[in-house]
């Protein structure tokens, strides 16, 4: 079985998977490969950019390098190869997960109960929910699902087609780390810069796929388009800049605005500034937008591969002539 097919099938069944199952409760692979750079953490440790370079290096270019030989080890073995395929996928994106805490947040909102939302916020995102009221908090969880949904599914995806099952893996790996030691912390100031650089740089493709997608699949794409082309750069993140503006202008809310991270008080550009307030069913709106937009990536991601594939087989028929 080709290459390209190997992908398709393990990747829709990595991802139906994770709709069906979510992620385990215990024993899951990231947050093993979470505790295992805490560990190398804790031997690195510098506060110097090199040494958390290096930090970067062992732990992301590891975890790909362990996957490559697996995935080598496969390479002639299509069944075991799409199921590699498979369980990586299911294990990597967490589009389930996401929606699953969103919602619980939301159906807190709607029965007025804040001060359940408020204990399970910190499942979602860092801000400090005792500083937040009930519109800040369904804002709070609408920014999430957007910055989420590019980190926990459509950048794995992207970086899965491009790469297979080392990209999977080595997306989550970055995307880990930069959650971990990525923030601008006393502790993480400069060990953390090489992990925060690199995770801005693999979440390019998937931020701006992402972006696109929420146009096409949000119910309003003019005014996605807009809030993404005038105000995804005032955004201090690269990357959350054109999904969050995206998915402000789909659902014809305003996002942004001041926040509170670890005591950090923080005022950011308003995203969508003609767009209401958020409201507690806006949550609803941005999981359904998201599950969509995750399953139109692994469409695109199918239709790259197979078309390269195609592309390369003309060019080589065309190289024999």
């Amino acid at each position: 079985m080709r290459a390209d097919r190997r992908f398709v099938y393990g990747a829709t069944a990595g991802l139906a998977g994770d709709l069906l199952l979510g992620d385990p409760r215990r024993g899951h692979p990231v947050a093993a490969f979470g505790r295992a750079a805490g560990g190398v953490e804790g031997v690195l440790w510098r506060d110097h950019r090199g040494w958390g370079a290096l930090h970067t290096v062992v732990c992301a270019g590891g975890a790909a390098a362990a996957a490559a030989l697996l995935s080598r080890g496969l390479r002639g073995r299509s069944a075991a190869s799409v199921a590699l395929t498979a369980a990586t996928t299911w294990a990597v994106v967490g589009g389930t997960s996401l929606g699953r805490e969103a919602r619980a947040i939301g159906g807190a909102l709607a029965a007025g109960d804040v001060d359940v939302a408020r204990e399970r916020l910190p499942h979602l995102c860092g801000r400090d929910p005792q500083a937040l009221n009930e519109q800040q908090i369904a804002r709070a969880v609408v920014e999430s699902v957007a910055e989420n949904t590019s980190d926990a599914v459509v950048g794995a995806l992207v970086w899965g087609a491009l790469a297979g099952v080392p990209g999977l893996v080595g997306f989550r790996a970055v995307n880990t780390l930069d959650a971990m030691v990525g923030h601008k912390s006393p502790r993480y100031r400069r060990f953390g810069w090489a992990s925060a650089r690199l995770d801005d740089v693999a979440g390019w493709p998937g931020a701006r796929l992402t972006a696109a997608l929420a146009v096409l699949a949000g119910g309003d794409a003019r005014g996605a388009a807009r809030a993404w082309r005038d105000d995804a750069k005032k955004h201090p993140s690269p990357n959350a800049g054109p999904v969050e503006a995206a998915f402000a202008g789909a659902l014809g809310v305003r996002l942004g605005g001041t926040l509170s991270y670890g005591g950090r008080v923080e005022h950011r550009p308003v995203l969508n500034g003609d767009g209401r307030p958020v409201q507690f069913g806006d949550i609803e709106r941005a999981v359904r937008l998201s599950r969509r937009i995750g399953w139109l990536t692994l469409a695109t991601c199918a239709a790259g591969r197979l078309a390269g594939h195609a592309l390369r087989a003309r060019r080589a028929g065309k190289g024999r002539g």
